[in-house]
């Protein structure tokens, strides 16, 4: 074995060790350095040496002393989660949202800025450029304290090199977002879909953490997925894993922005509830949207379907009923493909909540293969609105914790 190999390998083991301690202390402290060595099985010394370093490098403080066991009390070490801060962003159809959180995934700051219509590539790096800039000047946060930028992007991404490969909703290729804000701000860039970092997001922080085979599925203006196994995102062969938008629910149903028809999402993404609504009120339906919109059916939109409902209109209770049933039938197909843990459920659509999983669940109950696929767990995001940008933002934590 050569020397430059055993010298790589030991750096690495160093690093790693590093990651098991840092990480300990993220989920178990305040934490003594005996405790660190007892579960993680590295010896005393290691264990001083690399708290130590972290101690210098200011990701670990020590804080109030234990009790003892006898002996001199033991000093305790937690994460110094307010000494460092993250940017997230999630690049949705028409706007980005913009969050800075602390080392716990903690919202510190949050903006949203519009997109503008038929955007090109350079308007898209434009606009997030300018919305992580006002964090910078803003004043709330020392810009000194910034570890990285991470970005949620609908569509297809290419994590590594950070490049969004297709965004359809811009109908973009190709754009380079890693190598542009690297160049801009000189500090570490991450790109995911933002569905998988949604899905991220709730593994860390939400309803995911006790789930190491889940699915974060994000249902806004369009429909995407995050597939987490053993606790690692799966992206395929080509980084389309997840697109679960575009499954065929019916063969003879609506055209889709793909060019394919009957996809999940022209029957169950936003604009395909308001699609429904309008057709069905020119037909005659009674429903209190009627008067709401004074009689301009294009005015209806998903949000305002969501309030009649929440007023009681039967007639928005039933397609928002619907609507659940048609993605019950994708994740029905996702239940029999991967058999998730859990299914936690996101994104504009998902503030719908009950209306929507009424639907859902009733449909994986009756089409659940076994009783325990009919039994699958199905929750609503517990990060919300902020999901993909704090999702976002653990693509940097990811950077100095391992899991």
């Amino acid at each position: 074995m050569s020397t430059h190999y055993t010298r790589g390998s030991f750096q690495l083991m160093k690093s790693m060790n590093r990651s098991i301690i840092l990480n300990m202390i993220r989920e178990h402290g305040p934490i003594s350095r005996a405790d660190i060595a007892k579960q993680s099985r590295l010896t005393p010394p290691t264990v001083s040496n690399i708290v130590k370093e972290l101690i210098q490098t200011q990701f670990v403080i020590e804080t109030t002393q234990g009790q003892s066991k006898g002996g001199r009390k033991p000093t305790l070490l937690e994460i110094n989660a307010d000494h460092f801060y993250i940017i997230g962003v999630d690049v949705g159809t028409f706007h980005m949202n913009f969050v800075v959180t602390n080392l716990y995934g903690e919202l510190k700051d949050a903006s949203k800025k519009e997109i503008p219509s038929y955007p090109s590539k350079e308007d898209i790096l434009e606009t997030m450029k300018s919305g992580i800039r006002e964090f910078f000047t803003s004043g709330k946060c020392d810009p000194n304290k910034f570890l990285g930028i991470g970005i949620g992007m609908h569509g297809i991404v290419d994590p590594i090199e950070g490049v969004s490969r297709f965004a359809p909703s811009f109908q973009l290729y190709d754009i380079p977002i890693k190598a542009e804000l690297e160049n801009e701000f000189d500090m570490i860039v991450k790109v995911e879909n933002d569905a998988k970092a949604m899905t991220l997001g709730e593994y860390w922080f939400g309803n995911g953490n006790d789930a190491d085979n889940m699915v974060g599925v994000n249902v806004g203006n369009g429909i995407g997925a995050g597939m987490m196994i053993k606790g690692q995102l799966f992206h395929g062969e080509n980084n389309i894993a997840g697109e679960i938008g575009h499954i065929t629910i019916d063969l003879s149903g609506p055209k889709c922005t793909c060019g394919n028809y009957g996809c999940l999402q022209t029957l169950a993404a936003g604009p395909a509830i308001a699609e429904r609504a309008r057709k069905e009120l020119k037909t005659g339906k009674p429903s209190m949207i009627r008067d709401l919109v004074d009689h301009d059916f294009e005015k209806v939109d998903g949000k305002l379907v969501y309030e009649a409902a929440c007023e009681g209109d039967e007639f928005s209770i039933e397609l928002l009923n619907q609507t659940g049933r048609f993605l019950g039938i994708g994740l029905t197909n996702l239940i029999h493909t991967l058999n998730p843990k859990r299914i936690i459920i996101g994104g504009g659509v998902s503030k719908a909540g009950d209306f929507l999983m009424d639907g859902i669940k009733e449909t994986i109950h009756s089409r659940g293969l076994t009783s325990k696929a009919k039994e699958t767990h199905i929750v609503l995001s517990k990060l919300e609105e902020h999901a993909s940008a704090i999702g976002a933002c653990v693509l940097i934590l990811e950077e100095f914790f391992s899991r």
